[in-house]
């Protein structure tokens, strides 16, 4: 498999445009609030003001404690690919302590109350050293339970080559809080790579006569909703539907995975339209660039044209109004058994997709294709400038239980484990030479016998390969987000990297926003504010969406809701915090 050649990535990077919490997606400048101190190079603290120490540590350099040694770690355990004792005996855990003489004491949660139940630890006095899979810190800043990790990382050796190598200063400043420091170490990216779109039956679009190939390069929603009612009346004719079923029923919006705000299809249809909707909803507040000031997304002319546009996909009869209440399954089945005709994805499904079409179809008889988000009120993607990832705090216990050299020991650990090329690639592969290879290019691929849906990789018809994640904790959601482009692509599959090279090619990304921190009052008005309006914004939605209420006579009357909710407050906090 060879590593995908990207033509357009650019240092700010590709994903899900989204704003959550204090962040927001576009440029600006004129930062005023101490967020502005994070210096643009990491001085590194080197060894010889220390030595001798009990450790081998550097960049380049494996850790390796001279004694063994052991740090509590909480893990977020997801329930489609439990943690099970091989992790611990001979996989990823018992590597990494063979590698470093660092055991790891792993407290596990399932990841749906994660955040809930390590809340309740952290509150209790009995956090964890290590507390990976952390995307919002804003409850544990202000409690004194977690370090201000700003004031540490110059003894961290592989975070601040990366971070002065990938000039990451404007990007970790949008985590930055009002007295110039931050507190959890992010996950960071060379570039933020899209990750989620759409897949179509490539071959039920051929046979009604689109070309999506060519057209996905500049179309627009209304061209997609064009294209798919063709597709539709193709299926017709074939027998493959009736006129009164829908040929798009999609998942991560309903019930189960959708939160109640449309999930992915609404968060990735908005981010076209330059607002927050969806699983990108946050707080609502965005950098309007042109304007050079914050806005609440959810009131403006660009959220009632993407709410008309994602009604009409509903008001063609394509799109199936119950996916956002639904359970995943039932869109997964209906696009596995041929139904359907697109539905989401995201990197990491495509091989899960192939392997259960294959299983109901037949192989050969269906082609999938991942096509181009389609253009809205600008040309950008399902992309975020932001190259910052899910990240790691580190706990006050671990500073008061090890002292302040046994807590830099550890912190050369945490460095090593979640900022090195080496860990990067255990962590995410296996052993070289055992789960993958690695051929005279380069390119790694997993070993004969082995699979991992986590990369990307379905099992055989029979079921008889070994998938790598499930038995031994490898390609799991706890170590490996962030790193380079090359380390970030190099599992992906050629479908897969044909679509993350095509929306690189057709698609623009968004400047950098400016990086607001909220003093604790402030982020707590914010808090007390957006919790009931976000609510409502997200019931309208839908609402709208749906046809339950219309867009064209309502909107005053939704305006006027949020109004009352002090949508407004919001914006003058974002006022005085940006302008100073």
């Amino acid at each position: 498999m060879k590593t995908t050649t990207l033509k357009k990535v650019s240092c700010t990077g590709l994903a899900l445009t989204m704003l959550s919490g204090l962040a927001a997606c576009s440029g600006g400048s004129n930062e005023t609030t101490e967020a502005t101190t994070i210096p643009s190079v990491i001085e590194t603290t080197t060894a010889e003001t220390e030595a001798p120490l009990p450790y081998t540590f550097g960049y380049g350099e494996t850790f390796h404690a001279d004694e063994p040694v052991t740090y509590t770690m909480f893990f977020s355990d997801a329930s489609w690919y439990p943690m099970v004792d091989t992790w611990k005996t001979e996989g990823v855990f018992k590597k990494i302590e063979e590698i470093t003489n660092v055991t790891l004491d792993i407290k596990s949660y399932d990841s749906g109350d994660y955040m809930d139940q390590i809340t309740l630890d952290i509150n209790a006095g009995n956090a964890a050293y290590i507390i990976p899979k952390i995307y919002d810190d804003s409850a544990f800043v202000d409690g004194g339970a977690i370090v201000p990790i700003s004031d540490y990382v110059q003894y961290m050796p592989y975070f601040t080559e990366f971070y002065n190598t990938y000039n990451l200063a404007g990007d970790i400043k949008t985590i930055t809080r009002a007295n110039g420091k931050y507190y959890k170490l992010p996950g960071m990216k060379e570039a933020n790579l899209i990750n989620y779109s759409f897949v179509i039956r490539k071959d039920i679009w051929d046979a009604a006569g689109i070309d999506v190939v060519e057209l996905e390069k500049n179309w627009t929603w209304a061209d997609l909703l064009d294209a798919l009612k063709k597709v539709k009346a193709y299926m017709v004719e074939q027998g493959m539907c009736s006129e009164s079923d829908y040929i798009w029923s999609d998942l991560w919006c309903g019930n189960e995975s959708g939160q109640g705000s449309g999930g992915n299809l609404l968060g990735v249809m908005a981010a076209t339209y330059d607002v927050n909707a969806g699983w990108n909803m946050g707080n609502g507040m965005r950098f309007n660039q042109d304007a050079d000031k914050f806005i609440f997304s959810p009131t403006t002319d660009n959220y009632k044209q993407f709410l008309i546009t994602a009604n009409s996909f509903i008001e063609a009869g394509i799109l199936d109004p119950e996916t956002f209440t639904q359970d995943d399954a039932t869109a997964t089945s209906q696009y596995y058994n041929g139904k359907t005709a697109i539905m989401s994805i995201n990197q990491g499904q495509y091989a899960n997709y192939e392997e259960n079409m294959t299983s109901q179809l037949g192989a050969g008889n269906y082609e999938n294709y991942v096509i181009t988000m389609p253009i809205g009120s600008t040309r950008n993607s399902t992309v975020s400038p932001e190259r910052l990832e899910n990240g790691v705090m580190i706990s006050q216990k671990a500073l008061d239980d090890l002292g302040e050299d046994g807590f830099i020991q550890m912190l050369r650990f945490v460095d090593w484990l979640f900022y090195s090329h080496e860990a990067y690639d255990l962590t995410k592969w296996g052993v070289e030479g055992v789960q993958y290879t690695v051929d005279a290019d380069g390119n790694k691929k997993l070993a004969d016998g082995f699979c991992c849906g986590g990369l990307g990789y379905g099992n055989d018809e029979e079921g008889s390969m070994t998938d790598i994640r499930l038995q031994w904790g490898y390609a799991g959601g706890n170590f490996w987000y962030g790193g380079t482009v090359a380390e970030m692509t190099d599992n992906l599959i050629p479908p897969v990297a044909d679509y993350v090279e095509r929306d690189t090619e057709y698609r623009d990304t968004p400047p950098l926003a400016p990086g607001i921190a909220p003093t604790e009052d402030q982020n707590e008005q914010i808090n007390l504010i957006a919790t009931p309006l976000i609510s409502s914004v997200n019931a309208w939605t839908l609402k709208f969406v749906t046809g339950q209420a219309d867009v064209n006579t309502q909107w005053d009357e939704y305006v006027k809701s949020c109004e009352d909710l002090n949508c407004q407050g919001l914006v003058d906090i974002y006022a005085e915090l940006y302008k100073g």
